[in-house]
């Protein structure tokens, strides 16, 4: 076994005795920060249960993997069991040792088998609202800090936007217009390659809740030059017990970050999820989507706005949209 395999695996990958380094780089960038991190965390998980059974990892063989997946099963969500073997199937195919059939059809059996034993339904976030988000900005208060949540969470749910996209909006990347304001998306989850997409926000109806003016109020208290991040951290500075002033730095929010506003700010609007559906930052862009279909727009226009790829994904909440309003038990006349 080359030495190289016995290094921690870079996120998301497995090292590749056939791959110099350079190559091995660009292969870790094929896939979105998050995928890579989620599969970095899978690999070392499955390449520490192998070295504490005394197993190799790499390659796998069927009967390791099959026990693997029992180990886990009940304790791990079916869904994360699954991510898992994807992970695992990466890592042998970067290191040019494909997972074998045998072991891939083992897997889905055992997988099959604890789904019918401990399956539930899949975690999704709770779609919010037009009025949940409402109560949300409503709950942001006069300070820099929530002058800037306001814009924050306006503008992801306008924008249809992922946390990683709201954070990464540097000031060069807003065109404002008569209609509202243009946002280039250099980077997202579908569009790897860097090519670049446009998102449209039109100026809102209503003052209290317009995105584009909530926007526009965040750069006036805290100015940001075109390279510079538009969404910042707010250092409050006390003196005895008593807010001074508060200063914008000139680093962008962690992505964690958005998560931790959004749940103080729900707090504060009394907006409660469930283990099932908690609330989270990708319920704005699941809410946009939900919104959106019970206004009428069409798929495609909404597929253009939240850069889907994948139809089947973006239906998931059109689903659950017209779960209640087309049911058939509407017309039993109850």
């Amino acid at each position: 076994m080359p030495r190289r395999q016995d290094r921690p695996a870079a996120p998301g990958t497995a090292p590749c005795a056939t791959l110099g380094a350079e190559a091995e780089a660009y292969a870790r960038q094929a896939f979105a920060r998050n995928t890579r991190r989620a599969y970095g965390a899978d690999l070392a998980h499955f390449r520490e249960w192998c070295v504490s059974q005394g197993r190799p990892w790499l390659p796998a063989a069927p009967a390791t993997l099959g026990d693997y997946l029992a180990a886990h099963a009940g304790t791990l969500r079916v869904s994360t069991l699954r991510r898992r073997v994807a992970a695992i199937g990466r890592a042998h195919a970067l290191a040019g040792q494909d997972l074998s059939p045998a072991a891939r059809a083992l897997a889905r059996t055992v997988l099959a088998g604890i789904a019918a034993a401990h399956g539930s339904a899949k975690r999704q976030a709770a779609a919010l609202t037009t009025a949940e988000v409402r109560a949300m900005v409503l709950a942001c208060d006069g300070t820099m800090q929530g002058i800037r949540d306001r814009a924050l969470l306006l503008l992801g749910y306008a924008g249809a936007l992922r946390r990683s996209e709201l954070v990464g909006i540097r000031a060069g990347h807003l065109r404002r217009t008569v209609e509202g304001v243009e946002i280039l998306i250099p980077r997202s989850k579908g569009d790897q390659a860097g090519e670049g997409e446009r998102v449209g926000i039109p100026r809102g109806r209503r003052p209290e809740t317009c995105p584009v003016r909530a926007l526009e109020r965040w750069l006036e208290v805290a100015p940001a030059g075109p390279h510079e991040p538009v969404f910042r951290k707010v250092t409050v500075v006390r003196g005895r017990g008593v807010t001074l002033r508060e200063v914008a730095e000139t680093r962008p929010l962690n992505p964690a970050s958005v998560r931790l506003i959004l749940a103080r700010r729900a707090a504060a609007a009394g907006l409660v999820g469930t283990s099932d559906e908690p609330i989270s930052p990708h319920g704005l862009r699941a809410g946009f989507v939900t919104e959106a279909y019970k206004a009428g727009v069409a798929d495609e226009a909404i597929m253009a706005h939240t850069r889907h790829r994948d139809l089947r994904t973006m239906r998931r909440y059109v689903r659950r949209a017209r779960l209640v309003g087309d049911s058939p038990a509407g017309r039993l006349g109850l």
